[in-house]
Formats: structure tokens, sequence, C-alpha cells
């Protein structure tokens, strides 16, 4: 969800403003995902690499998340929503928020409309790092190490592999995003900036998707053996 601070900056505005005004984006995202039979929505609100910008729009920001999550849960919950948190453990976030987190992903557990996943505090080199260390806690022999096995120790395991990633605002970086789930995902870089993201531009994303040929390392079947 990129391009807060520019929509703000284009406005005269401090970036705060421009973190507020996101708020809109999400929740209209989140309707248009679950309104399209999108069964699983990943948001990345705050990375590992966040916690450089300045203190004052970090504090901002977990006040702003804090209000969001609790204002809008009973929403969640009302469309069938199951909530997660991929993240969440740096200490510096306030033991207030994580217990938000916490008592939102309770509160819709048992919900099977979608589920949506926000990144928050996430890193996906830290996810493969923590991985790693849980298989070597395990005792587990090297040589039995397989793809699905690594993948079994991520948070989260029954995560299926992102499809499609949407980055606003027209930047083209990975930016530490669920680096191993992403290996196969189809990229969209929308110029629009996230607080003017709105239903129409999440479905042409999802229209442009449709229209890719995803042949995983392969080749279209017509083709094979044809070495034209």
């Amino acid at each position: 969800m990129d391009g807060n601070g520019r929509w703000a900056q284009r406005r005269s505005l401090p970036r705060t403003a421009g973190h507020q005004a996101a708020e809109t984006t999400v929740i209209d995202i989140i309707e248009a995902a679950r309104a399209a039979g999108v069964e699983w929505l990943s948001l990345y609100a705050f990375s590992t690499e966040n916690w450089s910008r300045p203190g004052t729009e970090v504090d901002f920001l977990m006040g702003l998340v804090r209000r969001v999550v609790r204002k809008h849960a009973p929403l969640l919950l009302a469309r069938g929503i199951r909530c997660r948190f991929l993240g969440v453990a740096d200490s510096r976030i306030p033991r207030e928020l994580a217990q938000d987190f916490e008592d939102l992903a309770t509160l819709t557990a048992d919900n099977r409309g979608m589920t949506l996943t926000v990144a928050f505090d996430h890193g996906g080199r830290r996810d493969i790092v923590e991985a790693a260390r849980s298989l070597i806690r395990s005792r587990t022999p090297a040589d039995e190490v397989t793809e699905q096995l690594f993948a079994d120790h991520l948070p989260f395991p029954d995560t299926p592999d992102v499809d499609l990633v949407i980055r606003t605002s027209g930047e083209q970086r990975i930016s530490n995003f669920m680096l191993w789930q992403v290996a196969y995902a189809e990229w969209v870089f929308p110029e629009v900036l996230w607080p003017d993201f709105r239903a129409p531009d999440f479905l042409a994303c999802l229209h442009t998707y449709r229209r890719r040929d995803r042949r995983f390392g392969g080749v279209p079947p017509r083709t094979m053996g044809d070495p034209s």
C-alpha cells in the first residue's frame, strides 16, 4: 500500500494526512476483494524497515492502526472475514496495539468468508531466518529438508503462495514482502497512489491478472516438443 506520503506532499499536507486518508482505501479494497470472490487478501501495512522512519510518524501510525482496528472490527466480523497479523514481533509495538491484534484474530478465528492477513512489522527475510531456526531446533537432518517442509516452518504455513502482488504508486520493488511466497507471483504496478486507489482500480488489476499466461517456468502445452 504505497504512496501515502506523496499523496500528502502533493497537497502540501503532513505525511500523517496521507496515512489517515488511506483508511478509506483499506476498507474499500477489503470489500471489493470479498465481493470479487478473493479468498486470501494480504495488506502490507508496516515493514521491519519502517522502524527507521521519524519517531513522530511511527508513533502516529501505531495510534492510527489501533483506532482503525478497533473501529472496523465489527464490520470484519459481520462480513465473515478471518483476520491474521503477520509479524508483530518487535518490542517497540505498543502493548495495547499488540493486544488489539490478538483480540481481533481471536474474534474472527472461526470466520471462513475470506482470510485477511495484515503484514505489520513484517519482513520476508526475517520469516525465512525464523523458519531455518525452527528447523534447526527441531533437529531435522539436512538431507530431509524439502521446500514443503521449510514452508511448513514459516508463519501461517496454511497460507497459499501469492498469486498476484499489487503495488500502488508506480514503485517497482519487492520491499521484503513475503519473499518465499511470491516466488511465482504476478505483479501489477498501478500509478495511482494508495489513498486514491479504489475498487475499480483493484478490479482492473484482477482483470490484468486473469489475462496473464502463468507458466511457472514451463511452456504452454501447444508448444511442447516444438523447438520453434
